[in-house]
């Protein structure tokens, strides 16, 4: 098939929407597709236009407040004429920004059959910055985007329950996956760990991701108080930047920040932990709790998203009830303070998702793409 890919986020950018629609596109390119990304053009589009797929580069900004982060401005002339001239088989629109609005606009009057994805609560972030009269305006608008749409892909059952009770229609469960050939226990290096002034038989707490309002920093920064208090070496390390950085490092500055780091300089960065806080109640799904079990390293985090769907197959964490912050800090301090365990949990963590293979959800994604474009043409 001819697949055209719209986002309004792409690597060198990292979040888990840029690096879950690369992985996808990857995948359905090694399964012989031919793949155009719709995208805002970068500062450094070079590296932006990855080799095997055709690139469409279109004007974008900044968001406000995230600098880290841009928006597509629409385009619903541009790309009404090359779709007109070069149609796709099948449309999927990862972002609902403007630059995925206009996309959806002109793929419904060409008749392109088109599958969204749901990879953002932005009705929560809407909390978070300020601007919480909006949410339900803001939500309004995300199921009306999704209604349009011939298919919407969620990466959780759960995702799926919650948006079908209400008002969506026609939710696809496509789970996500990870790289567990990258994402290792091997890659585990003690000389990093002596960067970070850990000792032998010290902690390091890690937490990979955005350092942003809407993850829920606060809460980690209290549990790990709570584990220095019985354990005078422990290291908290945070991996990745955002809007809060500056903030929270002003006010910790005996964190350690590691900042942004890529491939297998991340893998390495995880493997390196003792353990994985992951505080946010913002996610759709949250990657990192899949790349830092894949590691090895056991995960403290809410129990929904990726954590309720993996983490319960084997014991590999602790899963704590949502908004439970006595909770949370009390798993994590349990977990510090057991070494054993923390040694049983980093084989349980490995095995909880070995066999979320990229190739299979690939090929699950060109399945429901394909059957899309053959029920159009019906």
């Amino acid at each position: 098939m001819r697949i055209a890919i719209v986002t309004e986020t792409w690597p060198p950018e990292i979040n888990g929407v840029a690096l879950t629609v690369q992985s996808l596109a990857t995948g359905l390119a090694t399964l012989g597709h031919s793949i155009e990304v719709v995208r805002p053009r970068q500062d450094d589009d070079a590296a932006a236009s990855i080799a095997g797929f055709d690139h469409l580069p279109v004007p974008g900004a900044a968001l406000p407040r995230y600098p880290g982060l841009r928006f597509g401005f629409p385009a619903h002339r541009r790309l009404h004429r090359r779709w007109s001239e070069r149609r796709p088989d099948v449309l999927y629109i990862a972002t609902e920004g403007p630059l995925g609005l206009t996309a959806l606009g002109a793929a419904r009057r060409l008749r392109i059959p088109v599958s969204t994805g749901f990879h953002t609560r932005f009705d929560d972030y809407a909390r978070h910055y300020g601007f919480g009269f909006l949410t339900p305006v803001v939500y309004a608008y995300l199921r009306r985007f999704h209604n349009r749409a011939d298919a919407t892909l969620v990466p959780t059952a759960e995702l799926a329950q919650f948006l079908e009770s209400n008002g969506f229609r026609n939710v696809r469960l496509l789970r996500r996956a990870v790289d567990t050939k990258l994402f290792h226990p091997k890659q585990r290096d003690d000389a990093l760990r002596r960067e970070w002034d850990i000792g032998e038989n010290d902690l390091a707490l890690i937490y990979v991701g955005r350092i942003a309002p809407e993850k829920n920093l606060e809460l980690a920064v209290q549990a790990f108080r709570a584990v220095q208090q019985r354990h005078a070496g422990v290291r908290f390390v945070l991996v990745g930047d955002g809007p809060a950085r500056k903030a929270l490092s002003a006010a910790h500055p005996d964190f350690i920040f590691a900042g942004v780091h890529r491939g297998a300089d991340l893998a390495r960065h995880y493997a390196s932990g003792d353990l994985f806080l992951f505080p946010s109640v913002t996610e759709t799904f949250g990657n990192v709790t899949l790349e830092a079990l894949a590691s090895g390293v056991p995960v403290v985090a809410y129990d929904y998203g990726a954590a309720r769907e993996h983490m319960h197959r084997g014991d590999a964490g602790a899963c704590v009830t949502l908004h439970n912050r006595d909770a949370f800090i009390a798993a994590t301090v349990a977990l510090a303070d057991d070494a054993p365990r923390r040694r049983h949990l980093r084989g349980n963590a490995r095995a909880a998702v070995e066999g979320l293979d990229p190739s299979s959800v690939a090929a699950s994604f060109a399945d429901l793409l394909g059957d899309l474009a053959m029920r159009k043409a019906a």
